[in-house]
Formats: C-alpha cells, sequence, structure tokens
C-alpha cells in the first residue's frame, strides 16, 4: 500500500510535467484587447488523464501543478494562476468522482462500460471547465482588470475553453484507452477504490 502511494505521487509529478510542457510549448496564443491572452493548448487532456489513471486527487493535482507552474513562468498569464490551480483541481475531481466512484473504471471487465464511463467522466470534468472558467475568469478579471476588459474577453474565453473542451475529451479519452491495457500488462495500473476516488 505504502508503495503505491509512493508510486501515485510519482506518476503526479510525471503529470505536473507533461500537463506543464503540453500547456507551454504546444499551445496557440491568442492574443486579446488589453494586454491579455487566451490559448488553444491541451493542458486540460493531460489533468484528465491523469484522473482516469491515478483518481481525482492525484490526477487533478498534476493537471494544477503542472498549468499553474505554466502560468507562473509567463508573464502574461502569471496573474492567473491561483484561478487555474483551482479550476484544474476541480477538473480532476470531477473527472475521478464520475470515473472512479460511478463508473468504477478500474475494476471493470467490459470494455465498452469502460469507454462509456471514461467518454461520461472527461465530459464532465471538462464540462466543469467549460462553464466555470470563463464565468471565474470574468470576475477574476473583473476585480483585477476593470469591467470593461472582462467583458471585451468572456466571449473569447468562452470559445477557447470550448474548443479545449472538445479536443481534450477525445484525446485524453483515446490515450486512456490506448494505455489501459499496457499498464495492465506491466503491472503499473491502479485499482481505484471507491474510497480513493475523489
Amino acid at each position: 500500500m505504502k508503495n503505491e502511494r509512493l508510486q501515485k505521487i510519482v506518476f503526479t509529478g510525471v503529470m505536473a510535467a507533461l500537463s506543464y510542457v503540453v500547456f507551454t510549448f504546444l499551445q496557440i496564443k491568442i492574443t486579446l484587447p488589453g494586454g491579455d491572452a487566451t490559448s488553444i493548448h491541451l493542458g486540460n487532456a493531460v489533468c484528465v488523464l491523469g484522473a482516469l489513471l491515478l483518481g481525482g486527487l492525484y490526477g487533478g493535482l498534476g493537471g494544477a501543478i503542472g498549468m499553474t507552474i505554466g502560468d507562473l513562468l509567463d508573464p502574461v498569464y502569471i496573474v492567473y494562476a491561483p484561478k487555474t490551480f483551482i479550476l484544474k483541481l476541480c477538473i480532476g475531481l470531477i473527472t475521478g468522482l464520475i470515473a472512479h466512484k460511478l463508473g468504477h473504471i478500474t475494476t471493470e471487465t467490459d470494455t465498452k462500460k469502460v469507454l462509456k464511463w471514461t467518454i461520461l467522466a472527461a465530459i464532465g470534468g471538462l464540462l466543469f471547465n467549460v462553464i466555470f472558467d470563463p464565468l471565474v475568469g470574468y470576475f477574476y478579471k473583473l476585480i483585477i482588470l476593470g469591467k470593461p476588459a472582462a467583458e471585451l474577453t468572456l466571449a473569447w474565453n468562452v470559445a477557447s475553453t470550448s474548443i479545449n473542451a472538445v479536443t481534450s475529451t477525445i484525446v485524453s479519452v483515446l490515450v486512456y484507452m490506448a494505455l489501459r491495457p499496457a499498464l495492465k500488462k506491466s503491472g503499473l495500473f491502479f485499482i481505484i477504490a471507491k474510497k480513493d476516488a475523489q
């Protein structure tokens, strides 16, 4: 049990590094009026994948840490780091809750059921982000930048977050379904118990 926890911590670090790299170096940044920006990226896919593989808490932490570090090292995004950490952690928690507590994807043997619950979990976590990222971002910008800037960037944020959600859902589900048999064969597949599902 102790060894499994250590492995999960190590894999959380790997997911954090992967989400940082994907978010920072594989993004399409869109500059907005007023010096703000939004981006198209697959960082959320890594967050969802982490939650599917490790459970909501560890997976969410991996994505949250990696993308928060990405924000902290980018002069445009640095002010959004606290918002990023909270929202990405929530993506992981929601994805993990649906995948492991409701769908029991690590103990399920029917591939069709695993695929169904993996899709539902990814959609659930990323739908949360589609709603709350622009909403929280709007109020965040309202406080920091003032109302005109917040209203101006809201539509762009909704559009980019929606694109990110669709692409991240597809990528995370495909990668999870491809990794699952290989991880089982190698002995690195974690069985997520109900109590660890978060």
